[in-house]
């Protein structure tokens, strides 16, 4: 049986998109989540018009699997095979809050149901799986701080027991003034052993 390594990783914060440790994409006249990912949209040039209808923190969470994904040839898998295992600190709050300001005036009541079926962050799990065609094992938590080793021994424990065979591991956060996605692809075709150590080291290279 091979080991897991890391194949690759990316990472998205402060208007920058950085692969393997290096510069991707920047753009510092964005001010806030929303104009960049519209800007990173353009970049990227995915055409998927249901894009425009996620939340901002799934809409960061997808650009992130869409960089992360660019070279990856996932048809070498089942769709079964490919696990996403991610976390954040904030869950959906963003979205939550948008969504209460739409249901706490009774006199100006219009909740959204286009904004409430966001307010879970698995949500954008199951739009990047929709998106890349994956059916695999998901999870998401929900931890203080980012937690390798919750990953880690999540995605080991996915591979010993022959349930998942390739994984996209991370964390996709977003507050209301600050955002962050970082994500590694782990199979057994990469170069970085898969331990919290490594994966604790890659995240701690764009700070």
């Amino acid at each position: 049986m091979k080991e897991l390594t890391i194949e690759k990783y990316c990472h998205i914060k402060n208007n920058s998109i950085f692969v393997d440790g290096k510069l991707l994409f920047s753009d510092k006249e964005t001010e806030g989540l929303k104009p960049f990912t519209k800007s990173v949209y353009r970049f990227l040039k995915p055409s998927y018009a249901k894009f425009f209808k996620m939340d901002e923190i799934s809409k960061l969470g997808f650009l992130a699997a869409e960089v992360l994904l660019s070279d990856i040839d996932v048809s070498a898998y089942n769709e079964e095979d490919i696990a996403i295992i991610l976390s954040n600190s904030h869950s959906t709050i963003v979205t939550d809050q948008n969504h209460q300001l739409t249901v706490e005036d009774y006199n100006n009541f219009f909740p959204s149901p286009s904004v409430f079926v966001y307010t879970l962050p698995n949500i954008m799990i199951g739009e990047i799986s929709i998106r890349h065609k994956f059916g695999g094992e998901n999870a998401f938590f929900i931890v203080e701080n980012f937690n390798a080793e919750l990953i880690t021994n999540h995605i080991n424990s996915l591979f010993l027991t022959h349930k998942s065979k390739a994984f996209i591991g991370g964390w996709i956060n977003q507050s209301e003034n600050d955002y962050e996605a970082f994500l590694y692809w782990v199979s057994g075709n990469g170069n970085i052993p898969h331990n919290a150590f490594e994966i604790n080291r890659l995240h701690k290279l764009i700070s």
